[in-house]
């Protein structure tokens, strides 16, 4: 079985996009919205979201139960991949509604969602977090 290191370079891209994905989304959920701003911080959003949940299907961990090497959050993987065009299509025929429920659902379960389930014990990051950096132990 594959298991993430923290070598590997789809783990560095991943995170990159997952927290930029997080950063820029906070943005530009709570600023004006419709404008030219918003507009291309949108769709710099979209290529970090998809980025991050393409990389995600791709890395692997051991610890948790799985099939495949594929956990329960590979789920949202599936889900963003999903949302993604849908979202962004909702905004380009003008059904704002549609587009804002989609990409705040989106947002709340790819970024929050996610960050908070990789943050677990057990999971690569919730490791680096819980134990080597704070040096708690089980």
């Amino acid at each position: 079985m594959n298991t993430t290191t923290a070598l590997d370079p789809l783990l560095a891209i991943h995170i990159g996009s997952a927290l930029s994905a997080l950063a820029l989304g906070g943005v530009i959920l709570w600023g004006r919205k419709g404008s030219g701003t918003h507009r291309w911080m949108g769709k710099f959003w979209v290529v970090l979201m998809g980025s991050a949940a393409l990389t995600s299907a791709f890395l692997r961990g051991g610890e948790l139960p799985n099939i495949a090497g594929f956990s329960p959050i590979h789920a949202l993987t599936l889900l963003v991949l999903w949302q993604l065009p849908r979202g962004v299509r909702f905004a380009r025929q003008g059904n704002i509604v549609a587009h804002r429920k989609t990409m705040r659902g989106m947002y709340i379960g790819g970024c929050v969602v996610a960050g908070l389930f990789t943050l677990m014990p057990g999971r690569f990051l919730g490791h680096l977090l819980w134990t080597q950096t704070l040096g708690l132990t089980a």
